[in-house]
């Protein structure tokens, strides 16, 4: 079975390509020190980051989970979301109200996209 762990840390793999998926860890912004906006498209660059690295982009994605510490902050988050969204390409997407690690964050987001 042919599989690519890209981005290796201690503990995970920031995405992993198997099967023609590609499979995001949970994403959180560098910068914890940013608002909810901030940290959104601070983690949707990391994700344009990963797949290109997986050899394609965020028009492949095909689900999205977005975990927000608190869901006041979906207003905030959707924009950063919208503004690098591509309309013709919306993946099936939900969002819920968790703790997250660091208190410092305030979003994490996962999914899955199709590989090359």
């Amino acid at each position: 079975m042919d599989i690519r762990r890209l981005a290796e840390e201690e503990r995970l793999s920031g995405a992993v390509v198997s099967g023609g998926f590609v499979f995001l860890a949970g994403q959180v912004a560098d910068d914890a020190t940013l608002d909810a906006e901030g940290q959104t498209a601070d983690i949707l660059a990391q994700i344009d980051a990963l797949l290109a690295e997986a050899g394609t982009d965020k028009r492949a994605l095909l689900q999205v989970q977005i975990v927000l510490a608190d869901i006041a902050d979906a207003p905030a988050m959707n924009r950063a979301w919208d503004a690098w969204l591509d309309r013709s390409a919306k993946p099936a997407r939900m969002t819920i109200q968790a703790p997250l690690v660091n208190p410092a964050w305030k979003v994490e987001i996962t999914g899955i996209a199709r590989a090359p």
